[in-house]
């Protein structure tokens, strides 16, 4: 069996993590399995390196960023590469170039155009399991090294299993697997046996930080079986990602997502004439600035409001971009004490009920809501921050999801 398995910053946090996570490695190699391992940097490596940076300049060169933060994954696959060697295990260590990972040139946010998998064909053939930095590839011209952005190492361990057709891709992290709510806010939430990939996307997306979003996104168009667990608990079984088919009994809602990281912006009295949100949404876009949440309300005196939802780590460009509107607008606000709650489930689709019983258990506790968006299966709501985790405790409660 070829298996991916790749292993997040907690995971290799220190010398002696490092070690468990070889040891792990041992087990499968003792069964007879292929491995390819990724590897993220040390906890804690890449925002010291971001740190290291930024006392220079808050605004570094993207191209000497990705330099810079592309060390902290090539450290630990050395590590965990030495660790192996010694205990007698034929090991070699790959960066994203070495591993064939080609990448357009977004520096800092690189999108994967392929893989050339024959260096690490050549590796498997020769009885060496293979320990790849992740996070990292090289632009397709060779001449710069990339970086993948934020949770990158989940995304070179999809494309990998992808492009090699390994029969699993095993995501390692502090967490055990997919629970129907983050527990440390709701200590009755239970771990999910099975979980699609759209419901998944949708946690990911929203809020739940155990899968980064364009991982699983990949996953769903590559056919990759992800499966997400522990690496201080290797013997539990995690939580399988796959396949809506492939889950027997579909719930009506499978978990609740808390994002915190929300700003919402709001144009009040802007001028309503065609082609304003174009272009304030193109500039926005321009800047890669993601926004989530749209709602427009038109006013009786001929002008419009306009509510959106932005990352709080976009904020500072989004203030520098909406200068430019300021003339179209009475006035632009932002409110970072804001969150995002949601409930996905691929059952919404069938039944009847389900935005209600959300609303309902908010109002139960003087919740109030301020932005709803839905799609077919989730709804998410904006309140105030202060509310978050009563929000996510009610909503579990509502729907029973401790059963």
């Amino acid at each position: 069996m070829l298996k991916v398995l790749k292993f997040g910053g907690t995971s290799v946090g220190a010398l002696d993590r490092i070690q468990n996570v070889a040891n792990i490695i041992k087990k499968m190699k003792d069964d007879g399995d292929d491995v390819i391992a990724i590897v993220s940097a040390m906890s804690g490596e890449t925002n010291k390196l971001i740190e290291y940076a930024q006392y220079y300049t808050k605004t570094p060169d993207l191209k000497e960023m990705d330099m810079l933060l592309s060390s902290g994954e090539r450290v630990t696959s050395a590590l965990l590469s030495i660790a192996l060697n010694e205990m007698g295990y034929k090991t070699i260590s790959m960066s994203g170039r070495e591993a064939g990972i080609l990448t357009d040139s977004c520096h800092t946010k690189a999108r994967i155009e392929k893989i050339d998998t024959s260096k690490m064909k050549d590796a498997i053939k020769d009885g060496y399991t293979i320990i790849v930095a992740g996070f990292q590839g090289v632009t397709l011209d060779g001449s710069r090294v990339t970086t993948l952005g934020r949770g990158g190492s989940d995304l070179s361990a999809v494309a990998i299993a992808g492009a090699i057709k390994a029969d699993v891709c095993e995501i390692y992290t502090d967490v055990d697997g997919i629970y129907t709510t983050d527990p440390r806010i709701e200590p009755k939430a239970k771990k999910l046996e099975k979980i699609s990939y759209d419901e998944m996307l949708e946690l990911a997306s929203l809020g739940a930080k155990v899968l980064q979003n364009r991982s699983v996104e990949m996953a769903k168009k590559l056919n990759v079986n992800l499966v997400s667990r522990s690496s201080f608990t290797p013997e539990v079984e995690g939580t399988l990602i796959t396949k809506e088919e492939n889950i027997m009994e579909k719930p009506i809602v499978s978990g609740i997502a808390l994002d915190k990281n929300q700003v919402r912006v709001g144009m009040y009295g802007v001028i309503d004439r065609p082609g304003v949100a174009s272009a304030i949404f193109t500039a926005l876009a321009d800047k890669n600035i993601n926004v989530d949440m749209i709602v427009q309300t038109r006013g009786l005196d001929g002008t419009t409001d306009l509510d959106f939802t932005i990352p709080t780590t976009d904020l500072e460009i989004c203030k520098k971009v909406m200068t430019q509107f300021t003339a179209e607008a009475k006035n632009i606000d932002y409110n970072e004490a804001i969150c995002k709650v949601s409930i996905v489930g691929v059952g919404m689709k069938s039944h009847t009920g389900v935005a209600s019983k959300a609303f309902t258990a908010l109002a139960n506790e003087n919740i109030n809501i301020r932005i709803i968006s839905t799609s077919e299966i989730k709804i998410s709501m904006i309140i105030d921050e202060k509310y978050a985790e009563l929000a996510v405790r009610a909503l579990h409660d509502a729907y029973e999801l401790d059963k």
